[in-house]
C-alpha cells in the first residue's frame, strides 16, 4: 500500500519529544516554505505544478537543510495519487518494483499512476536507476528525486532527460531566523511549552553559522535547550556561550567528490587570476577544512601561476612548484602555510597567458597546416657526410656575433614568418616585449 505515513508526524508528547525540531517543524505547506522563491514563489512553474496537483518527474538537488526533503513532505500531503518513499541507501531493486506493482493494480489504485519520493538518488546505483526508467517514461511513475549532489554528474542522463531538474539555494540568514523564531514560539511542534529566553545576538549566530542549513539551525537550538538546565522559575536562559558550544564549529559545505568540489576549486583558480589574494585565501580555507588532497591544490597553483602569470613574473611558477615539492614532504597542518604563501604570490602578480596562447597557437598551426621542412642549416649534422648533403651549412653561432644574437631564418619556409608568442606589457614580459621588438624590428648582427 502506499506509505501514506511517510511523513507523518507523533502528535502525542512522546512522539513529540522522540521526533527531532528539525523534523516537527517541515513545512506543511507551500505557504510555509522559507527561501527558494526562484523555484517555489507565487506564478512559478514549480508552484503551479504542485498546487494544480499535475507534478512531472523532478529532481531537487542542493546543499544538506535547504528544503528538499521538505518540499516533498508538502507534495505528499497536496497529492492526490498514491505517493511512496524510499531512500536509496536502504532501498533496493526489489523495492522498485514493489512500488511499481502497486502502482499498476488497478484495484488498489484505479488511476494506474503513483509519486515516488527518492530520497539521496544519487546513491542508487546504475543498474537501480535504469529499473525507474521505463516507468518514468510511460508516466506509471511520477520521479520526485532528491539529492545533494550535482544530478548531472550523478544520476543516469537518461532520467535526467525524462525530469526537469530544480536546484535550491542555501537559505539566507533572515530565512533561518525567521525559522528559529517559529520553533522558539510554535507550541503545537516547536519549544513554544517551554520558557525560553534568548537574544537576538545568538539567534543570529545560529542563523549565520549554521551556513544556509536550517536543519543544523534547528538542531542546534534543540541542543542548547535541552542542555540548558531551566532556572527556579522554570525559564532556560540561553546564552551565546550556550549556542556556540551547541555549533561548535562552523559548517564547511563541501564534497571532495561532488559539485561543491568542483565549484570550489573554479572560484580558487578564478580569484587568483583575477588578483584577489583576499578570496584565493578564503577558498584555500574551505578546501582545506573539507579535507581536500594538498597536492591536488598545489598543481592547480603550479597550472595557474604558468597559464596566468607566466613571463609577467617568472618567479610565481618557480615558488608553486617548490611549494608543492615543500608540501609532499611536510604535510598539514604546516602545509596550510606554504600553500598560502604560493597562493599570494600567484594572486599579487602581474598576470600574461601569452605563454599558454602561444604554445596553443603553435599546437594548432602544427596540427593544422604544413609543418614545412626544418631549414638545413639548423639541422643536426654527426656525420661529415651529412654535411655534403647541406646539413649544418651556413650556421652562424650567436656567441660569435655582438649581444650573443645573430639574425637568421629558424622556422621553416612555409612559417617563416609566424608570430606565436606575443608578450605583453605586464610585469617583467614588458621587458620581454620591448627586447622582442628591437630584435624582430632588426637588432642584432645580420652577419
Amino acid at each position: 500500500m502506499p506509505d501514506s505515513r511517510a511523513f507523518a508526524l507523533d502528535n502525542s508528547p512522546e512522539g513529540r519529544a522522540r521526533e527531532p525540531l528539525a523534523w516537527r517543524m517541515a513545512p506543511r505547506s507551500l505557504e510555509e516554505m522559507r527561501g527558494q522563491s526562484d523555484i517555489l514563489g507565487p506564478g512559478s512553474l514549480l508552484e503551479r505544478m504542485i498546487r494544480a496537483d499535475r507534478l512531472s518527474s523532478i529532481i531537487l538537488f542542493g546543499p544538506p537543510g535547504t528544503g528538499k526533503t521538505s518540499l516533498a513532505r508538502v507534495i505528499a500531503q497536496t497529492t492526490k495519487l498514491p505517493f511512496y518513499r524510499l531512500n536509496a541507501v536502504t532501498a533496493g531493486v526489489a523495492d522498485i518494483k514493489r512500488v511499481i506493482a502497486e502502482a499498476r493494480n488497478l484495484l488498489l489504485n484505479p488511476g494506474g499512476r503513483a509519486l515516488l519520493f527518492i530520497d539521496e538518488i544519487h546513491r542508487f546505483n546504475k543498474a537501480q536507476q535504469d529499473a525507474l526508467l521505463p516507468q518514468v517514461e510511460d508516466g506509471t511513475l511520477i520521479l520526485v528525486g532528491a539529492t545533494t549532489e550535482n544530478p548531472f554528474f550523478e544520476v543516469n542522463k537518461a532520467l535526467i532527460s525524462r525530469s526537469t531538474v530544480f536546484k535550491l539555494e542555501p537559505l539566507s540568514a533572515p530565512d533561518i531566523l525567521q525559522i528559529l523564531e517559529t520553533a522558539l514560539t510554535d507550541r503545537e511542534r516547536g519549544l513554544g511549552e517551554l520558557d525560553v529566553e534568548i537574544d537576538r545576538e545568538s539567534l543570529d549566530y545560529i542563523a549565520n553559522v549554521s551556513n544556509g542549513d536550517a536543519r543544523r539551525a534547528l538542531n542546534a537550538l534543540e541542543l542548547a535547550v535541552r542542555s540548558t538546565e531551566p532556572d527556579e522559575s522554570g525559564r532556560i536562559t540561553i546564552t551565546l556561550r550556550d549556542v556556540e558550544e551547541s555549533m561548535q564549529r562552523r559548517a564547511v559545505r563541501f564534497d571532495r567528490a561532488g559539485e561543491e568540489h568542483y565549484d570550489t576549486i573554479s572560484a580558487f583558480i578564478k580569484s587568483m587570476r583575477g588578483s584577489d589574494p583576499d578570496a584565493a585565501i578564503y577558498y584555500l580555507a574551505r578546501m582545506l577544512e573539507g579535507g581536500e588532497d594538498i597536492e591536488f591544490i598545489a598543481r592547480r597553483i603550479v597550472i595557474c601561476a604558468a597559464e596566468d602569470v607566466g613571463m609577467a613574473n617568472p618567479q610565481a611558477l618557480v615558488t608553486a612548484e617548490a611549494a608543492y615539492s615543500a608540501i609532499s614532504r611536510i604535510g598539514m597542518p604546516e602545509a596550510r602555510i606554504i600553500l598560502a604563501e604560493a597562493v599570494i604570490m600567484v594572486a599579487t602578480s602581474p598576470k600574461s597567458n601569452a605563454s599558454y596562447l602561444a604554445i596553443d597557437r603553435a599546437l594548432e598551426a602544427v596540427r593544422s597546416r604544413r609543418t614545412g621542412e626544418i631549414p638545413y642549416h639548423i639541422r643536426n649534422a654527426p656525420a661529415s657526410g651529412m654535411r655534403d648533403l647541406g646539413y649544418a651549412e651556413g650556421y652562424r653561432y650567436p656567441h660569435d656575433y655582438p649581444g650573443g644574437i645573430v639574425r637568421q631564418q629558424y622556422l621553416p619556409d612555409e612559417i617563416a614568418d609566424e608570430r606565436f608568442y606575443e608578450p605583453t606589457e605586464h610585469g617583467y614580459e614588458r621587458r620581454i616585449r620591448d627586447w622582442l621588438d628591437a630584435l624582430r624590428g632588426g637588432g642584432g648582427s645580420e652577419d
